[in-house]
């Protein structure tokens, strides 16, 4: 069968079809998004001038801020403006960039969260081989597989819809454009084509999260066997990481591990993972360790101590 693509432009229906709730939505997003620039940048930057790439945590942590900045501006630049805007639109080839750009990114962030859960099981539960086993080659490597394991993820999911011809009607009950949506506008059978997406995408959400629910299960059964001060800063660090991972896997797991098909809360379980979560992770982490916080102080201090001197 020959492939029929009359669409060039999808439109968008937006969060809400009230002008009112819009222009509210517009304000809460926009301060959402200068949130999570700040926020990940500030992360990055400590990272970065205190000299803490040498920690595999911070390491990653920093990537971590670097995906989240990139997974939240594939959407939320768009969906903002679209929020004041009368006809919200996107091309053809903007929507296939979108796809690939939220799926990349945020198979990505998945991974990520991965590595660094077993980051913390080889911190807390091997202790006098943690620097052995993490040392900066491998965490490269490790990182660089995050990417690439993103990356194929991705282009899969965009290669799948690609080939699908679509011939209208061309509007998008969404803000942005995520696979199950837009497969919906096909003018062709998509059972098999929404099965593999759900398989691909469910697996590395499910396999991800049982992961992490291993690994986290593993290292609070090894605590047992800590001191109080070592337990304090194990569930510290720990919870931080415990409460992303809810947080994020949660509607991600919601979205993806089910038949090809969309509900009317798909919007607002989607502005979870590709707002709120990247929103939050600046805050959980800084807010829930110490070692961050102080060399925050110590930036902020010194960066204080410099305007005052230039004075």
């Amino acid at each position: 069968m020959e492939k029929i693509n009359n669409v060039t432009e999808f439109i968008f229906w937006g969060l809400s079809q009230s002008p009112e709730i819009e222009k509210v939505c517009f304000v809460v997003f926009s301060v959402f998004y200068i949130i999570i620039l700040l926020g990940n940048l500030l992360i990055m930057l400590t990272v970065c001038l205190n000299n803490l790439f040498k920690s595999p945590m911070y390491f990653f942590l920093s990537f971590l801020s670097l995906v989240d900045i990139c997974y939240s501006s594939v959407t939320a630049p768009k969906m903002i403006v679209d929020l004041l805007a009368k006809d919200k639109t996107i091309s053809y080839v903007g929507c296939m960039l979108q796809l690939f750009g939220v799926h990349f990114f945020g198979c990505t962030e998945i991974f990520i969260l991965t590595v660094m859960a077993y980051d913390r099981y080889v911190a807390i539960c091997k202790p006098l081989h943690y620097m052995t086993i993490m040392d900066q080659e491998r965490c490269n490597k490790m990182l660089l597989g995050t990417w690439v394991g993103g990356f194929l993820h991705s282009i899969i999911q965009v290669a799948l819809v690609v080939q699908l011809p679509f011939c209208g009607p061309n509007e998008i009950d969404h803000y942005f454009c995520d696979v199950h949506p837009v497969l919906k506008l096909a003018c062709t059978d998509t059972y098999i084509v929404g099965g593999v997406v759900t398989v691909n995408s469910g697996t590395i959400a499910l396999g991800s999260f049982v992961i992490l629910l291993i690994s986290y299960s593993i290292i609070l059964v090894s605590l047992r066997t800590q001191s109080a001060e070592g337990k304090r800063k194990a569930l510290s660090t720990c919870g931080s990481h415990i409460a992303v991972v809810i947080i994020f896997f949660g509607p991600c797991t919601f979205m993806y591990m089910r038949p090809d098909t969309t509900f009317s809360e798909d919007k607002m379980v989607a502005v979870f993972y590709t707002i709120i979560t990247p929103m939050l992770n600046p805050l959980i982490y800084t807010l829930r360790n110490a070692e961050v916080k102080n060399a925050m102080k110590k930036l902020w201090g010194r960066n204080v101590f410099l305007e005052a001197k230039g004075k």
